[in-house]
């Protein structure tokens, strides 16, 4: 019983455990999620900050399905000084929301704000993005030859390859054409519906066949006595042997020397006839210590 209770605390603590880490795991953020995601180095007639005015731009898009912050990280064009831009924390607009994106000019005017670095965007410079350790480089980007108005970015979002973007898609997503979504997709590969119907027909019999199982092996989990399984193991004990067994030699001779003694030693063969003899002297002897004496031989 008491190792089939160590067994479940065990089970207990491991299923905690798993639950803890897989929670963490769904609501921790990570900075590696985080990438460059889009730049505007020559920016003449394009998006306008806050102020009205036009600076080269840099898109960072959170990749992941959670909220991260990137507070406390760096962004530098120059790799010999990766801490050039420390990136304020506290502020809601550096939380990114998860599959968003967040702006920075590169304006060289920090006092404006957050979002205002203190470099400018260069042609054939470089970008990167830094922990907040100013150590660990998150992402980062070379810069060629740069058009005027014409953003150099990822093709999708998060995306491998880079390229200049038709057209400029500040806060939005890079992919500007049109989207061919899966049911589209499977409707120009089968036009008239007969995978389709093949599909449901095979899910369907299989929900069955797995529901027959299922029901066929119901019996055998009930039938599980849980009193049994969980109750404390009885001590087998040594059933008496049946009279007819055969007794061995030394039994046999046990008992014929008990039957002996008991019929033969045990007792003398005594009269059952009390005699008192009568004594001569008028005072009662059972007072008097001379019988207790020993008579001195002469």
């Amino acid at each position: 019983m008491a190792e089939m209770k160590r067994k479940l605390n065990i089970a207990r603590a491991v299923i905690a455990l798993a639950m803890v880490l897989i929670a963490g795991h769904g609501y921790a953020q990570s900075s590696l999620d985080l990438r460059i995601n889009e730049v505007l180095v020559i920016n003449d007639s394009n998006y306008v900050d806050t102020y009205g005015r036009r600076n080269g731009w840099i898109e960072i898009f959170n990749t992941a399905y959670n909220t991260v912050d990137i507070g406390g990280m760096y962004l530098t064009d120059d790799p010999a000084n990766p801490t050039k831009y420390w990136i304020p924390k506290g502020d809601p607009i550096t939380s990114i929301a998860p599959r968003n994106y967040v702006l920075f000019f590169a304006d060289s005017m920090p006092t404006r704000g957050i979002q205002h670095l203190n470099f400018k965007l260069k042609e054939g410079g470089s970008l990167a993005l830094f922990e907040s350790n100013g150590r660990t480089m998150i992402d980062a980007v070379k810069l060629g030859p740069q058009k005027p108005d014409v953003s150099y970015g990822r093709l999708e979002d998060g995306g491998v390859e880079w390229g200049f973007l038709e057209k400029t898609t500040p806060g939005a997503n890079n992919f500007t054409g049109v989207i061919v979504t899966a049911g589209e997709k499977f409707g120009a590969m089968d036009p008239f519906g007969v995978g389709m119907a093949v599909i449901a027909m095979s899910v369907v019999f299989f929900a069955l066949i797995l529901l027959y199982v299922v029901f066929k092996n119901t019996k055998k989990i009930y039938s599980i006595d849980l009193r049994k399984l969980f109750s404390k193991p009885e001590v087998e004990v040594e059933a008496p042997k049946p009279a007819g067994e055969e007794i061995s030699g030394e039994v046999n001779a046990a008992i014929a020397l008990a039957l002996h003694m008991y019929v033969n030693a045990l007792h003398d063969h005594e009269e059952t006839v009390l005699t008192i003899k009568k004594v001569a002297r008028t005072y009662s002897p059972w007072s008097s210590k001379i019988y207790g004496l020993r008579n001195v031989p002469r």
